[in-house]
């Protein structure tokens, strides 16, 4: 360095100096956690407002090539909920919910093919790519990747307490993932970005919530993390405070004495599940926060709430 730079930086604001110290320890901190998760899968489910956001989908896209740099395998699968339903009212087709699922007709599993493959899907490969990574765009439905059975639920009626089964439509649940395909794409090194669709024993096509598609394909290829970014920080207590960390069993008393209710249930279900098939842990984290991703993996407290079968020794272990 020159004498002329040498006084330059002594003159920096002290600040500017406190600044650079916090990336180079955020920096250092990361380096135990790249070479734990080295080699490992990653499941990520995208939506909500980090999907919405311009600036936030950017940053998405870079955390993933980030995740692909660094030798950890990502594998994203999307919703599009929100754009689902503009799109359906813009053509006035009318939506009804079941318990938070769509109930899907034969014209509105065509719109929601139409949307989660045709925009959605290749919207997110292509942000990968400008950021520097190699994406290829497939829904459950290529390569059979999600062998999907049709979905029924179950209401009371709060009058006659008589219970009835609602149908659905053309809604399934994943009944087999088809493992093979994504560990080929993992091993050509492309990042894989699922459109939540299935296929049935007769070729029909289900629509599929994107938390059950995740949290399946998760377990089946026996994800180190299963990675859900959610519209909410996390998990909270009963004085609204994000919960870090959980067992499955701490998550089952929390639903029982109503601490975890309404849509997040559904959501933890779904974290114990993949817990359940193999996932070594889930996470519940805030899409909305820059960085989300790399700020749960890399840094020693997280930013969501995780959740484990038992008490884990360490964060990556």
């Amino acid at each position: 360095m020159t004498e002329k730079k040498k006084a330059e930086a002594a003159a920096e604001p002290i600040q500017d100096r406190d600044y650079f110290l916090r990336k180079a320890k955020t920096l250092s901190e990361a380096l135990p956690y790249m070479r734990a998760y080295a080699g490992k899968t990653f499941v990520i489910k995208y939506g909500g407002h980090a999907m919405g956001d311009p600036a936030l989908a950017r940053l998405f896209a870079r955390d993933i090539v980030l995740f692909k740099q660094v030798g950890i395998n990502p594998i994203v699968v999307h919703g599009g909920g929100p754009q689902i339903g503009a799109m359906l009212e813009r053509l006035k087709i009318k939506s009804s919910f079941v318990d938070g699922l769509r109930v899907t007709d034969k014209a509105t599993v065509e719109i929601v093919e139409m949307v989660l493959c045709g925009s959605i899907n290749k919207q997110i490969v292509a942000a990968i790519g400008e950021a520097g990574g190699t994406a290829i765009g497939i829904s459950g439905k290529d390569g059979n990747l999600i062998e999907a059975r049709k979905l029924t639920r179950k209401t009371r009626d709060p009058d006659s307490n008589i219970e009835r089964v609602v149908d659905l439509g053309f809604v399934g649940d994943p009944a087999r993932i088809n493992v093979g395909v994504l560990m080929e794409l993992a091993r050509s090194n492309v990042i894989p970005v699922i459109a939540p669709l299935g296929m049935g024993p007769d070729g029909t096509t289900y629509n599929i919530n994107a938390d059950t598609a995740a949290g399946a394909v998760a377990g089946a290829v026996g994800a180190e993390r299963l990675l859900m970014l959610t519209d909410v920080a996390g998990v909270l207590d009963k004085t609204k405070v994000l919960i870090p960390e959980m067992t499955a069993a701490q998550v089952r008393s929390r639903v029982r004495d109503g601490t975890i209710s309404g849509g997040m249930i559904p959501k933890v279900e779904t974290c114990m599940d993949a817990v359940k098939q193999g996932v070594e842990a889930a996470v519940i984290l805030d899409g909305r926060v820059p960085h989300a991703l790399i700020l749960e993996i890399f840094t020693e407290h997280g930013v969501g709430t995780l959740i484990r079968g038992a008490k884990p020794k360490s964060k990556a272990g």
